[in-house]
């Protein structure tokens, strides 16, 4: 996910929408900014784990609203480096282990303020240092990565390596045709992907392998109308998606859908209408006293996006939420890369 217009982004009409359900950009902006307010909070120091993603999510969120000074860049940029070990990963905070996931929000932070100089002056060890942590991650025989020393593979690690090395335009230093082999091994017969083969296809992980897949050039390998109408089928009657079949809808699914359907040009069989309809009734700070209020998880004096209407907010399912948004349109939002 960048700050880039990406390939099929679709058009919905914002301003035909009940005001109740608009959305709430201000109050958005100022629910990403009280997130690092909140230390004496029990749940700020039980998410610590989480803590580089949330400021990569909260970050790209207020890009997206269009308001990208929002967060303190030099705050910003020392948090980052503070992560890193000197073994060239990072860790989700201070302390904490380095792992692939982390690693990629630091590169993906660091690109979208424009600070890989400070990386090379004041990091643990530069670009090149950070390519090698990811490059060692990869099992030479199939092609797979593993997220840290530990050896779990998931695709997911997989992609955030291809990620991660191409915005530090460093992928020669790994093996991408045995990583395009590995992906194409996943591939289900309903036109998905699994997180390992013969794993069943989820929309998750379907994002990183076709995301994967476009990186390396590769999309010739997906097979295009069956996955299409896989990811379809992920729609609900309330206009929400979902992981995979009979599940329950949930927020994140407009970008891990939506964002694969972008990449292999289907965006138009999902009805984008139902979706910011669904989107923006899972925010918070619209007004109390609208009709619309006894369904939302509604707070008047923050925003944030839920996973589903009448549940709590949180930093994952925001961004998520409007980069869903972002990809079909919505006004006022700036244009976000599917990949």
């Amino acid at each position: 996910m960048s700050l880039v217009s990406g390939p099929g982004r679709a058009q919905v009409a914002g301003g035909s929408l009940p005001n109740e359900l608009q959305l709430v950009v201000e109050k958005h902006v100022k629910y990403i900014q009280s997130l690092d307010k909140r230390k004496d909070e029990l749940e700020y120091w039980l998410t610590e784990h989480l803590r580089l993603n949330g400021v990569y999510w909260g970050l790209t969120a207020l890009h997206l609203l269009g308001h990208p000074d929002a967060l303190p860049r030099d705050e910003t940029v020392e948090f980052v480096l503070s992560c890193q070990h000197d073994n060239g990963g990072f860790g989700p905070a201070p302390g904490h282990d380095a792992h692939m996931l982390y690693t990629v929000s630091a590169v993906q932070i660091l690109v979208t303020v424009d600070a890989l100089d400070e990386l090379e002056k004041r990091g643990k060890t530069g670009r090149e240092g950070v390519g090698r942590y990811i490059a060692q991650l990869q099992n030479g025989d199939d092609g797979s990565f593993a997220g840290d020393e530990w050896g779990e593979t998931d695709t997911r690690f997989l992609f955030g390596a291809l990620n991660a090395l191409s915005l530090l335009r460093l992928l020669t230093y790994i093996d991408v045709t045995k990583a395009v082999s590995y992906v194409h091994a996943c591939a289900n017969f309903d036109g998905g992907y699994g997180v390992s083969p013969g794993a069943e296809s989820h929309a998750g992980q379907i994002f990183v392998c076709v995301g994967a897949l476009a990186i390396a050039n590769r999309l010739d390998m997906v097979d295009k109308d069956r996955l299409g109408s896989w990811l379809s089928e992920r729609q609900l009657d309330n206009g929400g998606l979902n992981g995979r079949p009979e599940k329950l809808e949930d927020v994140c699914y407009s970008w891990w859908v939506m964002s694969s359907l972008a990449v292999i040009g289907k965006l138009d069989w999902i009805d984008k209408d139902k979706l910011a309809n669904f989107i923006l009734r899972c925010q918070v700070g619209l007004t109390p006293t609208s009709a619309f209020y006894a369904d939302q998880s509604q707070d008047p004096e923050l925003g944030g996006i839920a996973d589903r209407p009448g549940d709590a907010v949180d930093v994952f399912h925001t961004v998520f939420g409007i980069a869903g948004l972002s990809l079909i349109g919505y006004p006022r939002l700036k244009p976000v890369d599917p990949i």
